[in-house]
């Protein structure tokens, strides 16, 4: 059977909308990875491979950024960022092969999510074992462990809180939650919410971004001999953690989508 060209699969892949989604589409899909995935699309629409094999996989390489930030020095930071861009690259092409054969399924959408928390627990969680210098020769700093399992926690509630207001909806009757749900009416918190979303800081705690940054940060160590910055990033990433778990409540609570 022919291959698709790229041109017959973007209408179709790609309907409107889809990269423009502001919760579900993130900027590493927009700016790049949606066109490599388009690629590899007209590869596997003709084969067995499932929509849901792939999202299995993909979490499979999300999780593997964990074992791969273990491996001393920069190639290990460098195994961790392959190993989640390969994760987002699954992201986009289950999705895409599902809508080109119309295949779709709850399980699917489900997997996908259990997906992006396994992912971006696996990287911050490799990324504070990491800052504990278990390859090293002197002795295992646990404290750095424990604050990067505390920033998995928290980007994983994060998200909780995100999917729990689908939920709370759904055993309640009502439709899925708006866009324009999410603004907050009060003045104050409004503006605090504006001036986060600006900063961006907040994203510094999902595994593509983190990754990167992991990235960075095992550069600038292997000038200066120690992992004085890793250890840095991970104390930020906590304290960031913890602090937008808690905004990102109070904002579902004074916003409309609870109402």
């Amino acid at each position: 059977m022919q291959k698709p060209s790229v041109a017959e699969l973007r209408p179709v892949v790609h309907p409107a909308g889809v990269k423009d989604r502001r919760s579900g589409e993130h900027w590493g899909g927009r700016l790049y990875m949606r066109e490599i995935s388009l690629r590899i699309d007209r590869h596997l629409v003709n084969t067995k491979v499932s929509p849901n094999q792939l999202t299995y996989l993909m979490t499979v390489c999300g999780v593997l950024a964990a074992p791969a930030l273990l491996v001393p020095g920069i190639w290990g930071a460098v195994l961790g960022v392959v190993a989640v861009q390969l994760y987002l690259l699954l992201d986009c092409v289950d999705g895409e092969i599902a809508r080109w054969r119309k295949q779709y399924s709850l399980a699917g959408v489900w997997m996908d999510r259990v997906g992006a928390y396994l992912t971006d627990a696996a990287v911050l969680v490799g990324f504070g074992l990491r800052a504990a210098d278990l390859w090293g020769t002197g002795r295992i700093d646990w404290l750095w462990a424990f604050l990067g399992t505390l920033a998995a926690l928290g980007a994983i509630l994060i998200k909780a809180e995100t999917d729990l207001v689908g939920v709370a909806r759904a055993q309640n009757g009502k439709e899925q939650v708006k866009e324009s749900a999410s603004e907050i009416q009060a003045s104050g918190m409004a503006l605090a919410r504006k001036a986060a979303s600006a900063l961006k800081f907040h994203r510094l705690i999902l595994g593509i971004e983190a990754s990167l940054l992991i990235l960075v940060l095992a550069i600038v160590d292997q000038i200066r001999g120690d992992l004085f910055f890793t250890r840095l990033g991970v104390a930020v990433l906590a304290g960031i953690a913890l602090l937008q778990t808690v905004l990102h409540l109070v904002s579902i609570l004074a916003s409309s989508r609870l109402k």
